[in-house]
């Protein structure tokens, strides 16, 4: 099992921006993809970003594609999200999500608390 807990979120301007940590502990020593969705008040979670084990493969949702980048540090059991040029639609509780099948497009077997992101305009 895998515990995760994520931080890094607040309130930005449009135009900034934020990096999102997850930190996992457990049994962090197999492999596991991990990834980020989130959710908007009123709609439903969807996938943000994922990336493998190895770091390999990298998926990004058509919307924040070369404004948001995943990575993972294994040494450190964690995870990052960072999100630049941040626009209003971005406004949303961020969830860490991580599986041992090793497919970043949909990791969701374990998941964080969530972190909330709210950005102005």
């Amino acid at each position: 099992q895998v515990q995760l807990v994520e931080s890094g979120g607040g309130l930005v301007q449009a135009g900034g921006s934020l990096r999102l940590s997850c930190a996992a502990s457990g049994r962090t020593w197999r492999r596991y993809a991990m990834g980020w969705f989130r959710q908007a008040p009123g709609k439903e979670r969807e996938f943000v970003a994922g990336i493998s084990w190895s770091g390999s493969k990298i998926y990004y949702a058509d919307s924040v594609k070369g404004r948001f980048t995943i990575s993972r540090d294994n040494a450190k059991s964690t995870a990052y999200l960072q999100m630049n040029s941040l626009e209003p639609e971005d406004t949303a509780v961020y969830y860490c999500a991580a599986d041992y099948n090793d497919d970043p497009r949909s990791p969701h077997a374990y998941w964080g608390q969530g972190t909330q992101v709210t950005v102005s305009s």
